[in-house]
């Protein structure tokens, strides 16, 4: 074991971490101090941590209230690439990673620290997210993973080492689900999910109705826009996280937001997941229609672009890289644009655009009428047609001698 004097721990209060804590005491003689980040998640899993940490043997609890700085300096950047993972995941795990990282390090240079530690497994996406963002801040901090140490394989191991050292935790062998929740998201993993054939059952979903079960009557919501900053919802000003706070309400009512997913990890291993994601969805779905008012069509390929190699950069922890500045001011370029009021009907699960205006709206019903118009001569098409396809008819005349 490695001479380290003092670690900050990512501390959630769960099963996993709860362990760690005396763990690392037992096998590396040293302080421990625990942090746990406020990104959303409820205040249920926050309730009586600071208790918990320090009864399962930490020094210190740091709870640092990051809600506002996850949505404002995470998420939203992130909408304006338009970044999807593999057509479907909205990154909600992924966005919180950077923002809870940096926060870790932030707390070990507060108290003196010479190590950082993480609860994530040696299979998972986010041990690479954490160690990442501690290699780009802080590279002379020890980092620590005790699931790549240990001689723990499950959950019962843990429970067991727990019960020998006396220390309660709420956890237990019938919680099968592995759930992580911020003010974006929640996802679920474990559980009958690990059979990609099993449909999943009701117990999984935690955070939206039932579609099934959704009011009968759609609800109409209004988001509007300020260079590609959220600004209202249905008139109200509101901040970025209450903004979203109060569309994970209105959209999770009507079972929107739902995704069951396979997906590729950075690791290698594919893993199935469901996720939660209502006021997400809807924000998203508003930003990208008014982005096809305001965006030319080479425009708009691009920013495309730009999603789908940021959806990688976000999933694969590389916030704090020059890649990611790169990427995400070409985003902020084309967001200037994105300014006006997009209406979402919400019903049964589904979010579809219904209204859009915008001040800097390139849509001319003058020119897209199918009625009579004075600015548009169609004879001019002819030309356009011939020179746009003329590659394709110097080939065939070619292939024809």
């Amino acid at each position: 074991m490695q001479n380290v004097k003092k670690i900050v721990l990512a501390y959630s209060g769960g099963l996993d971490t709860s362990a760690i804590i005396p763990w690392l005491k037992e096998n590396y003689g040293c302080e421990v101090v625990a942090f746990a980040a406020d990104v959303g998640q409820g205040d249920e899993e926050l309730e009586g941590l600071h208790e918990k940490a320090i009864a399962s043997g930490a020094s210190e609890c740091h709870i640092v209230d990051l809600k506002e700085e996850f949505v404002s300096e995470y998420i939203f950047p992130t909408i304006t690439t338009g970044a999807v993972y593999e057509g479907e995941y909205l990154l909600g795990t992924s966005m919180a990673r950077p923002v809870i990282a940096k926060a870790q390090v932030e707390i070990a240079r507060k108290v003196g620290a010479d190590a950082l530690c993480h609860g994530c497994t040696g299979k998972g996406n986010d041990q690479v997210r954490f160690e990442s963002t501690f290699a780009a801040l802080a590279p002379d901090l020890t980092v620590i993973a005790p699931w790549r140490e240990w001689d723990m394989v499950s959950r019962e191991d843990l429970l067991a080492y727990l019960a020998e050292r006396n220390i309660a935790t709420t956890a237990s062998a019938t919680k099968i689900y592995s759930r992580d929740a911020n003010a974006w998201h929640i996802s679920h993993e474990g559980g009958e999910l690990e059979d990609p054939w099993q449909e999943p059952t009701k117990q999984v979903w935690t955070m939206t109705v039932d579609p099934e079960d959704a009011p009968d009557a759609p609800e109409r919501v209004t988001l509007s826009f300020n260079e590609g900053k959220l600004t209202h919802v249905d008139g109200e000003a509101l901040s970025p996280y209450q903004a979203l706070v109060k569309l994970n309400t209105v959209a999770a009512a009507h079972g929107v937001g739902r995704i069951d997913i396979v997906e590729n990890r950075l690791v290698g291993m594919k893993s199935r997941g469901c996720y939660e994601t209502p006021g997400g969805t809807v924000l998203l779905k508003a930003y990208k229609a008014l982005e096809t008012m305001v965006l030319d069509k080479a425009a708009l390929k691009y920013r495309e672009q730009i999603g789908l190699e940021f959806s990688h950069v976000m999933y694969d922890g590389r916030w704090f890289t020059a890649l990611n500045d790169a990427l995400l001011a070409g985003a902020a370029s084309f967001a200037k644009k994105v300014t006006g009021d997009i209406v979402v009907k919400l019903y049964k699960g589904q979010a579809t655009v219904t209204q859009r205006r915008s001040p800097n709206s390139l849509y001319s019903e003058d020119f897209a009428t199918f009625g009579a118009d004075d600015v548009y001569d169609q004879k001019h098409a002819e030309g356009f047609i011939r020179l746009f396809s003329l590659s394709s008819r110097i080939e065939a005349l070619k292939n024809q001698g």
